[in-house]
């Protein structure tokens, strides 16, 4: 039975936010030698909620060993809940980074994706997920399930993170994407992302295309270039400011956890121009602080309320 279907007890009382996707462990190998950070797109979104004040949960897929341990320790440090059944037997995933001299990371994974067998009873005001976990079998029908059963009742948020290297063929992937979009509201992707699902063709024109299948809102981040938001009825660009840059690990995921809290935020203006625009500079501030620092370490609501973090990424 699928976790969208076996809907039993209320695991995620009291969060805002349950994020729903893989947990593992980055093995990043630079010439100065080799560090393990927790990682993950969800999980590194849930924790970057944490960090920002919001009640989080994770529902995921990790092992009973030491690293699943260390990710489980590093989300609570955020006050980020592991949801009941996400430890099972089995090791716990990586992801293997190899960054070059400019930050970038090419990425090996190890990874089986499973959903246990609980889903949330009380849906949560968004619901998040993404990834690998969108992607890959078993585990990814049941996020399926799971967003077919919520998507009336919450809003659901998406990032699809494109990794080739786990992905099937492009029109399979592809198809696998657009087959999720009618049970999102926003979708948030990389400039990479969209041109690696749709290549040769202009942002603008993807953004419309993703509106057509159902989102209410595309958010595409463009590295230097800034990001873009789009509505049916608005679109909305904001501006680059250049940031040091450390490594670009999970700036993507801190852009999204920061999307996210806006949009609990946000009020009767709904999806307007001005929210919009604040949507995406608190964002990009967001992903400005992580990729000054190693690791996917995300910025805490006083650092990106502060003035001093005022800034715009080079990477997204």
């Amino acid at each position: 039975m699928s976790p969208a279907q076996h809907l039993h007890g209320d695991p995620a009382r009291g969060a805002d936010v349950v994020v729903v996707g893989e947990a593992l462990m980055d093995i990043v190998v630079t010439s100065a030698g080799t560090v393990e950070h927790p990682g993950g797109s969800p999980a590194n979104v849930a924790y970057g909620l944490g960090r920002l004040g919001v009640a989080t949960a994770l529902l995921t897929s990790i092992g009973r060993d030491p690293r699943g341990a260390a990710i489980q320790q590093h989300l609570g440090s955020a006050g980020v809940e592991l949801l009941p059944g996400s430890k099972g037997p089995g090791r716990t995933a990586t992801a293997t980074a190899t960054l070059a001299s400019d930050g970038s990371a090419h990425y090996d994974f190890d990874i089986r994706w499973d959903l246990p067998g609980t889903a949330p009873a009380t849906l949560p005001k968004i619901l998040h997920t993404g990834s690998i976990a969108t992607f890959l079998a078993p585990g990814a029908a049941a996020v399926r399930g799971l967003l077919e059963q919520a998507h009336q009742r919450c809003v659901v948020t998406y990032d699809p993170n494109i990794r080739p290297a786990l992905l099937g063929s492009h029109s399979e992937a592809r198809m696998i994407f657009e087959e999720l979009i009618p049970f999102t509201e926003v979708v948030k992707l990389s400039d990479e992302d969209a041109h690696w699902l749709y290549p040769r063709q202009p942002l603008e024109q993807i953004s419309r295309h993703i509106l057509g299948l159902g989102a209410g809102l595309v958010a595409i981040t463009r590295g230097a270039d800034g990001s873009m938001l789009t509505t049916r009825d608005a679109r909305v660009l904001v501006p680059p400011v250049t940031a040091t840059v450390a490594d670009t690990i999970g700036a993507g995921d801190s852009y999204m956890s920061a999307l996210i809290y806006g949009l609990l935020l946000r009020g009767a203006d709904g999806l307007a121009p001005s929210v919009l625009e604040a949507l995406g500079r608190m964002a990009s501030k967001a992903a400005a602080i992580t990729v000054g620092r190693p690791g996917a370490q995300p910025p805490t609501l006083d650092e990106l309320q502060s003035d001093a973090a005022d800034r715009q990424p080079a990477h997204q």
